[in-house]
């Protein structure tokens, strides 16, 4: 087994850096077939320089980046040729292919942190950008700044350089956010608050994990009328609350809890499994036969979806949950602290539609302070934090929360307070946009900036897309926010110290001591 380097996500070994395999499963060979494809995409930006826009290059370019996110494509070959296809377009366009990737992680500590920082959120923003053009929505300067993040990657920047460049990457992915937004409830409406159960009802099944709304779409169209149930897992479960998709009575409810929790979840369960972004780990013998892999999403062994005239065919995964019979009888499933329903769709619309009621609750002083739990969920030590600031936090105060690290306490009843539900479950990690809405929307209404509203972020990361959304948070001026378990490996101390004194980002303590400070 070959040396590898990859400290993109929370889980790097040892705090630094997975060098022998990845965490997640990547091994090596992947690990360097992804470096290549990265230094291939560099160069593909730097040739595409000043030449008219493409909208297939756009879309290689995209695929390309998002490819290399934790835990999406895991097979060589797959990724093997994502480079050749992006070495043949830079050939076509008369470029030099021959940039190498290891200069990317080599070189002065800070300037590496700060080009690490830059790469991963390009990498999380072109997730956002892909997910809206199957949708049929594109914006040139979103596009545009992917290749011009990757032309900055590599190039050599003062640190005054590159701390400018990650600001304006942050304003850039804000408005990618607002795109993917616009893709969502354009298509689909405005989410709507929505309870889910967590039950399986007997039957045939499929269980669908990922964030793309349109492949749940389709999925239930090619289902319909077939006896078979589907139920969202993951960062799909927000789907529920969307009224395009709601209305599909075969849409059932969630099945299990976070993307870390399948291997335990998924052995026995007679149904099929569709993965179309980054939720997948490395599937057990017990269960492979019944995973299916598609759009970005690849794994050595595993059934990928076919496609026809760029959409997915669920034929492969249909015949397979009909051969598999589900259920004979209703199966009661709990979330992690043993509820049995979830409830999402607390969208900035629905949200908004009783801020009269938001700002009333806030001035009689029911509610006196708002927390923000949100983000990616892992399978590291110290999540039950998470569980705990939740749970310990006082009754007059309200829970925001968005990505798959609500699974630590979705379940979990915490009432209401001025008529209002404790817990609003905003929907996907880029339903961050919609949190950064009502916070400006809650600003306007109290007459001040948002660092002077009773509102704390409290964050959890794991993987790139977080990273773009907390540059945006940075960009946006937000201060103090609370990040773990633990901190990015590829953050060196001296930039951790800028954002500190600059942004006042702070790493989480215990829930007792956090909330003190928060509440004070």
């Amino acid at each position: 087994m070959g040396e590898m380097f990859c400290f993109q996500c929370e889980q790097a070994v040892g705090g630094k850096a997975c060098t022998k395999v990845g965490a997640c499963g990547k091994p090596p060979e992947v690990s360097a077939a992804q470096d290549e494809l990265t230094a291939a995409l560099t160069s593909l930006a730097k040739t595409a320089e000043g030449k008219t826009p493409d909208s297939s290059r756009d879309g290689l370019v995209m695929r390309g980046l998002f490819a290399t996110v934790t835990n999406v494509n895991f097979d060589n070959q797959d990724v093997k040729g994502l480079v050749e296809e992006v070495r043949r377009e830079t050939r076509r366009l008369g470029g030099d292919t021959g940039f190498k990737v290891a200069s990317l992680w080599q070189g002065d500590p800070d300037t590496v942190s700060l080009r690490s920082t830059l790469l991963f959120g390009l990498r999380g923003m072109a997730a956002y950008a892909w997910h809206a053009r199957v949708l049929g929505y594109t914006d040139a300067e979103v596009t545009g700044w992917l290749y011009k993040g990757l032309r900055e990657v590599g190039r050599e920047h003062s640190v005054a350089e590159w701390l400018e460049l990650l600001m304006e990457f942050g304003r850039i992915n804000l408005k990618c956010m607002e795109l993917l937004d616009a893709a969502n409830t354009g298509t689909f409406g405005h989410p709507v608050p929505t309870q889910i159960s967590t039950a399986v009802e007997p039957g045939p099944f499929i269980v669908m994990s990922g964030h793309d709304l349109l492949d749940l779409k389709e999925l239930l169209d090619q289902t319909a009328g077939k006896g078979i149930s589907v139920y969202t897992h993951g960062e799909m479960l927000p789907a529920h609350g969307y009224p395009g998709l709601k209305k599909y009575p075969h849409l059932k409810g969630n099945f299990g809890t976070a993307w870390q929790n399948q291997q335990q979840e998924f052995a026995g369960a007679p149904g099929a499994f569709i993965f179309n972004t980054n939720c997948l780990m490395p599937p057990k013998a017990s269960y492979s036969d019944r995973v299916f892999t598609s759009a970005v999403v690849a794994y050595p062994g595993l059934r990928h979806l076919p496609e026809t005239d760029g959409r997915i065919d669920y034929g492969p995964a249909i015949q397979k949950a009909l051969a598999l019979g589900g259920y004979p009888a209703r199966q009661e499933f709990t979330g992690i602290n043993g509820g049995k329903t979830l409830t999402t769709g607390f969208g900035r619309e629905a949200v908004m539609g009783v801020a009269g009621a938001v700002i009333e609750a806030v001035k009689s002083g029911a509610v006196k302070h708002f927390l923000l739990v949100g983000g990616c969920d892992g399978a590291k030590p110290g999540r039950n934090y998470y569980t705990e600031l939740v749970q310990k936090s006082p009754a007059d105060t309200v829970i925001l929360t968005l990505a798959c690290g609500k699974y630590r306490f979705n379940d979990l009843d915490l009432g209401t307070v001025g008529g209002l539900p404790r817990l609003l479950d905003i929907g996907q990690c880029n339903d961050a946009y919609s949190a950064i809405r009502i916070a400006l929307a809650l600003a306007e209404a109290f007459k001040c900036g948002v660092n002077e509203l009773p509102l704390s972020l409290v964050l959890s990361w794991y993987e790139q897309k977080a990273v773009c959304i907390l540059l945006t948070l940075l960009a946006l001026g937000i201060k103090n926010i609370r990040l773990g378990p633990t901190l990015p490996a590829f953050i060196s101390p001296n930039v951790l110290g800028v954002l500190v004194e600059q942004f006042g980002l702070k790493p989480i303590d215990s829930a007792e001591t956090d909330l003190k400070a928060i509440l004070g």
